[in-house]
């Protein structure tokens, strides 16, 4: 899902910086306002394992491909959407300046992808499930529908891009993320919240904490 450079002409990767700019400033001041010395170190763990995962490549074709995101997994465990944002930019930002891994000047439309609208929509639906079902199903949920809706808003950027229609392109970022989202992103999400539910509750946010199955 990291869309490399030549994958996009310059003008339209502006446009997406300009829109990821705002959203990454206002990460920063959800940052300075609530991270302390508990969460820091969880956040820096998170960011490390995504960054592990993210390096599993799915070829897909057309010169794309899949992957992993996490970025529900953090907005989960640290109780807002803006953590995952920021631990998402973090992430492509060592990947791309670094190990050359996506691309640099479309950086703008792959950190919308990857930590606005898979964080956002990850989180959101978990929240919006917890108290109907288990934690781990509303974990499960929330993950795979923010990497697939994610991975559609990838196709339907490189289509706007001109690099290939919007059908099959919208057909194959779906279909192989329907079934990463199922087999990585979900399973990843619920295994590792469980674990640190048993383990480690007091890391936990309020807002899983107050999940059904789960004593706040």
């Amino acid at each position: 899902m990291h869309i490399p450079d030549s994958f996009m002409p310059l003008s339209q990767a502006i446009v997406y910086w300009a829109i990821a700019i705002p959203f990454i400033m206002m990460s920063l001041r959800w940052s300075r306002k609530e991270m302390d010395d508990m969460k820091i170190p969880i956040l820096a763990a998170l960011a490390a394992g995504i960054f592990a995962i993210q390096a599993l490549n799915i070829p897909i074709g057309m010169g794309t491909s899949g992957h992993m995101v996490g970025a529900t997994l953090v907005a989960i465990v640290l109780g807002s959407p803006w953590a995952g944002l920021l631990v998402l930019t973090l992430v492509l930002i060592v990947q791309g300046f670094v190990f050359g891994d996506g691309g640099i000047t479309v950086m703008g439309a792959n950190i919308i992808n990857m930590g606005l609208i898979s964080g956002f929509i990850g989180y959101y639906t978990f929240v919006g499930l917890k108290k109907r079902v288990s934690m781990s199903i509303a974990a499960f949920v929330g993950a795979w529908l923010g990497l697939f809706i994610s991975s559609l808003a990838t196709a339907v950027e490189l289509w706007l891009a001109g690099m290939f229609p919007l059908v099959p392109g919208l057909m194959a970022m779906g279909t192989f993320h329907f079934i990463i989202g199922i087999v990585g992103e979900g399973l990843i999400t619920t295994i590792a919240l469980a674990a640190i539910a048993r383990s480690r509750p007091d890391l936990l946010s309020d807002t899983v904490r107050d999940s059904r199955g789960v004593e706040a």
